[in-house]
């Protein structure tokens, strides 16, 4: 007996919609896992925490990327706000002083404030990594200083204090003023190679934080506190409330597991190694047994031709996009009149502004934040300046009989421009490009202070462990990659420009 109309409509539709059911479970199976950046200051226990966070993200099912020595905390704080990073390390001596402005809170209301924000704050690691100020210890005991108050009667020691610490309203000044002190010598540098630094002899006194390793190898003495300036810096991982709750529970189960033993041991081994990846593998071996060798690690060979292919991207990107604007902005600025003179002025004050300036005011751009396209605008930024002042001297240069020549020739003021003036002014606009190149090549290391890769990668890398093996696998690629720029655009104007009309 045949089915009736209806009941096999029934039929087709049962069937379709189980049909729908299993392509909706096949689609959420075969789907790639959520990714979720995590984010790290440029130190070598933030590097650290990085990796150890995207180790159990990883194994809780989501795509994670680590972007790594983003820079200070101010950074590192509007990519999260910015939701440019959907985690990173902090600490509740940071977060109440600095980003909430509001010291002596409460863990509670540390978390009830930053949710007002759309952050989320997990639950403490275990250890507290407060702010110290170190000497050599045979010149501590020497002058006989074991506290912060004895210094006051040494005002000729000469201190090496890292940036961030300088400008902190926790920090360098604020100190002072507890402690009545005041020194002749002050320096800002950077965070390792201030301990080198003070082990060479070159500073006296420097800050630290008090789980660094360099403290055990350099045998440093960390002068105590007795004022009770610093507050406690008790370690936290920071999130945005949107991400998924499983990859909040994840970095919860760290809570309570990392203690200031462990810390400094994994301190230590990031030193040793060279490797934060490696060094964070040891937080989940097993007692007695050999830390697995993360799968990601790669020979060194494999890293700077990783390394350089992202430095070629955004030197590449933001070139071409400099020339499409740079050499119409040279064209207008090559005019009599005072927009030439404003186009010219706007952009040698844009050259003027100091690099990691332009990325931090950037970063602040919520619609940029930390990326790949908030690093390719500031290269852009950086290029513009010998396009468009060689393009438009190498305009103005032409000379009026030219100028009145190509008039007699009855073409149009446009077709001048594309078929006399540009042709004469082209070796002039090619030296601006190939200067751009060149200044773009060394300039895009600094796209590592916002994780987005490059040869400055282990630059910064090498900086945080004070490792001049690491920094030179940036530097050498780096400079050598300037020089083969330079000669390919060498190679270039022989082979476009006449000998008479080329630039040297």
């Amino acid at each position: 007996m045949r089915e009736s109309g209806p009941v096999r409509t029934a039929g087709l539709q049962t069937g379709f919609r189980i049909c729908l059911a299993f392509l909706t479970l096949l689609a959420a199976t075969l789907s790639p896992a959520q990714t979720i950046t995590v984010g790290s200051k440029k130190f070598t226990e933030s590097y650290v925490l990085g990796e150890i966070a995207k180790k159990v993200l990883t194994d809780a099912g989501f795509q994670v990327e680590h972007k790594q020595g983003m820079g200070a905390t101010a950074i590192v704080w509007n990519a999260l706000k910015g939701g440019s990073i959907q985690t990173y390390p902090e600490y509740t001596g940071t977060v109440g002083e600095e980003l909430l402005g509001k010291p002596h809170l409460t863990v509670p209301e540390m978390k009830s404030e930053l949710a007002k924000v759309g952050i989320g704050m997990t639950d403490e690691l275990g250890f507290n990594n407060t702010y110290g100020l170190v000497m050599r210890r045979k010149d501590a005991d020497a002058l006989k200083i074991d506290k912060i108050s004895d210094l006051k009667t040494h005002p000729e020691l000469k201190c090496g204090i890292t940036h961030e610490l300088l400008g902190r309203k926790d920090g360098w000044k604020p100190l002072l003023a507890k402690y009545g002190e005041k020194f002749d010598d002050v320096k800002g540098i950077d965070h390792a190679l201030g301990y080198a630094a003070l082990y060479a002899g070159q500073i006296d006194l420097k800050d630290c934080y008090t789980t660094d390793a360099e403290i055990k190898r350099y045998d440093l003495k960390v002068l105590k506190d007795d004022l009770d300036f610093f507050p406690l810096y008790r370690a936290v991982f920071l999130y945005r409330l949107e991400m998924p709750a499983k990859a909040v529970a994840a970095l919860q189960t760290l809570a309570g597991k990392i203690d200031e033993p462990k810390m400094i041991a994994l301190n230590e081994e990031a030193g040793r190694s060279k490797d934060y990846a490696e060094a964070a593998a040891t937080f989940f071996a097993k007692p007695g047994a050999s830390a697995p060798v993360p799968a990601e690690s790669s020979s060194v060979s494999s890293k700077i031709a990783r390394l350089t292919g992202q430095h070629l991207l955004l030197v590449g990107v933001s070139l071409l996009i400099a020339v499409l604007v740079g050499i119409p902005l040279g064209i207008v600025a090559s005019r009599p009149g005072p927009l030439g003179g404003f186009i010219l002025g706007t952009v040698g004050v844009i050259q003027t502004i100091p690099s990691l300036a332009l990325l931090a005011l950037l970063v602040a751009i919520p619609t940029l934040g930390i990326s790949f396209t908030t690093a390719v605008i500031a290269l852009f930024l950086y290029s513009l300046l010998p396009i468009v002042r060689n393009t438009a001297a190498g305009l103005a240069g032409i000379a009026p009989p030219i100028r009145e020549s190509a008039a007699a020739l009855g073409l149009e003021p446009s077709a001048q421009l594309r078929k006399i003036f540009l042709p004469l002014a082209f070796p002039m606009i090619l030296a601006g490009i190939k200067t751009s190149a060149v200044i773009n090549v060394g300039t895009a290391t600094l796209a590592a202070l916002i994780g987005s890769g490059g040869l400055g990668e282990p630059i910064v890398s090498g900086l945080a462990l004070n490792d001049s093996g690491t920094i030179l696998q940036g530097a050498i690629p780096a400079a050598v990659l300037a020089v083969v720029v330079q000669l390919l655009f060498d190679l270039l104007e022989k082979a476009l420009v006449p000998r008479g009309l080329r630039t040297q």
